[in-house]
């Protein structure tokens, strides 16, 4: 983190200039000299303001009661780490449903059939979860692993009772893609949502060293086949002039430089997926798609739990304002809102969900 903070530190610092001068003894208008006060000569400390005690008023059933909140002047912490654990997933009840106000209904998806690719496993199965927790009718689940697929599918139907169909298929595949989404279509009647997830993640590579196929390879799952999945769902969106919801899984490294690892070629795929988003967001707009990103921050994914990672895991979490790695969870409740009427306002837009990394 230091060398981090004084890199930027030494790139930001002011240069020293003529006025400065001037401004510590005064200068001229006309032929009048006006002296600069300066607050060390003139303004006195700020009033240190801390209160002891927080007067509390409670309302319920129109009866008021008042409390009053010591404080204490001790720093506690704040968002401490979260441990992840597996999540099973659970069916959202019929009977909360019917209770359920205006609002919180605009965040279920009764009725609608969503597509995930790189759905087998991590990020992707998560974000698919949280879809079946908040009535769903239907998943498919796109992955090019066999059988982590057929295991999350019937592992994700099992435990919440949706209609859940597996595709074996590389999104490399236009071809296999446009009948996999067809075959969806044909079986479900429709479908509204689009999570993107599928991609592949190279790091710790010297751009000088990278090997052109290996590039080529990364542009065509991350940003090539991301295109091909959006542009067959987006079709039959457009055909069925019901509109839909469009989600790319990029990264925060599509906007950033990543410290300490080199990985020119992934932040660049990532930035594409990023600008793709936009650019569909405006083009289909007028067909009622939406199209959002999330770009994660560094997630605490099977991926990065292997031992060569370790000290670089502690730089993350150390330039990491929350001081963690995001949980395999984090980016649920995100995708559902994304996925639901209750951001029918809101596309074309990247968001950045990574604990505050980006903010430094």
């Amino acid at each position: 983190m230091f060398a981090r903070v004084a890199l930027r530190s030494a790139t930001r610092a002011p240069t020293v200039r003529p006025v400065a001068a001037a401004a510590a003894t005064g200068f001229k208008v006309g032929a009048t000299k006006v002296a600069l006060s300066t607050s060390a000569s003139r303004k006195t400390p700020p009033e240190v303001i801390q209160e002891r005690h927080v007067p509390v008023t409670h309302w319920e059933g129109g009866v008021a009661a008042h409390e009053v909140l010591s404080v204490s002047d001790k720093d506690q912490p704040v968002n401490p780490a979260q441990q992840d654990e597996e999540v099973v997933a659970k069916p959202l009840d019929p009977e909360v449903t019917a209770k359920l106000t205006p609002t919180m209904s605009k965040f279920t998806l009764h009725g609608k059939v969503a597509v995930v690719t790189g759905g087998g496993r991590g990020l992707g199965y998560n974000m698919a979860q949280a879809l079946a927790e908040v009535g769903i009718k239907g998943i498919a689940i796109m992955d090019v692993q066999q059988e982590l697929g057929e295991k999350s599918a019937q592992q994700l139907s099992e435990q919440t009772g949706v209609d859940v169909r597996f595709y074996k298929v590389d999104v490399r595949d236009g071809h296999a893609i446009n009948q996999a989404v067809q075959d969806a279509v044909d079986h479900y009647g429709h479908i509204d949502v689009l999570i993107s997830a599928a991609g592949i993640a190279d790091s710790n590579i010297k751009a000088e060293n990278y090997d052109s196929e290996k590039f080529r390879r990364l542009l065509d799952i991350n940003i090539t086949g991301s295109f091909l999945v959006a542009q067959s769902v987006g079709r039959h969106m457009i055909q069925t002039k019901n509109g839909g919801s469009i989600i790319f899984i990029a990264s925060m490294s599509g906007s950033i430089v990543n410290y300490p690892q080199e990985q020119s070629c992934y932040n660049a795929s990532k930035a594409a997926v990023v600008q793709m988003t936009k650019s569909l967001a405006a083009e289909w707009a007028r067909h009622k798609i939406r199209v959002n990103a999330i770009s994660p921050g560094y997630m605490d994914t099977a991926l990065n739990r292997v031992p060569a990672l370790e000290a670089q895991k502690r730089i993350w979490v150390d330039n990491t304002p929350q001081k963690r790695l995001g949980a395999v969870d984090d980016l649920n409740c995100l995708a559902v809102y994304l996925s639901s009427p209750a951001s029918s306002y809101m596309t074309g837009n990247n968001c950045l969900i990574d604990g505050g990394y980006t903010l430094w």
